[in-house]
């Protein structure tokens, strides 16, 4: 590529994209250029952030989940390890009016924010939700990262698989990056918002703000 492409092609990076102050998976992003890259190892990465949380701060519940003392629950939530829910966190329930909001679906490998909310029939899978994330309404979120305020409206999802099943590239003006992974969501940037009823498309990368 030219000189002016390479420049181009760090709009994608992590460090364009995200305040990595405002999550715990800021080591596991820092080790890598692009936010797709880190998709396959959150799993480990969970596990291994897991053990080293304060006994203080987070209750271990289950197998490979760990929940934070001030988080709020609802007992409908549905949770599979590995999984980390981060202080103060929503999980179908409002927290000002402790109304329930039904069925969250969380099935592993999902780091949630500080702060963020989870709501009624919204499904999580190999996922990072940066601090202070709102997926609050009939959302799916799969191999995706969502930064700092991130926000997805009512009935918004990401597709994480091409109709082909072919491994997903990223498109730029410069030229596709290949990613060589099959499943790959969407990389919203801090205070990204996505409106009611969207359906971004595998691979979707949008910047912050």
């Amino acid at each position: 590529r030219e000189k002016g492409d390479e420049a181009e092609m760090k709009t994608w990076e992590v460090k364009e994209l995200y305040t990595l102050s405002e999550t715990q998976a800021a080591p596991l992003l820092e080790s890598v250029t692009y936010p797709w890259e880190a998709l396959p190892k959150i799993h480990d990465f969970i596990l291994e952030l897991g053990e080293t949380l304060s006994g203080e701060e987070y209750e271990k519940r289950g197998e490979d989940i760990w929940i934070a003392r001030s988080a709020k629950v609802a007992p409908t939530a549905s949770i599979t390890g590995p999984c980390i829910i981060g202080k103060d966190a929503e999980v179908t329930i409002q927290k000002n009016k402790n109304e329930v909001r039904h069925c969250a679906f969380i099935r592993g490998n999902a780091l949630v924010g500080e702060g963020a909310v989870v709501g009624n029939s919204t499904e999580l899978k190999n996922v990072i939700l940066f601090n202070k994330v709102q997926v609050p309404h009939y959302n799916y979120v799969g191999d995706s990262i969502l930064g700092y305020k991130a926000h997805m409206g009512a009935g918004s999802i990401t597709s994480n698989v091409k109709s082909d099943k072919l491994l997903v590239k990223v498109h730029t003006p410069e030229g596709d990056i290949e990613t060589g992974i099959k499943k790959f969501g969407a990389m919203l940037g801090d205070e990204v918002d996505v409106g009611c009823g969207s359906v971004l498309n595998p691979a979707t990368v949008i910047g912050p703000h």
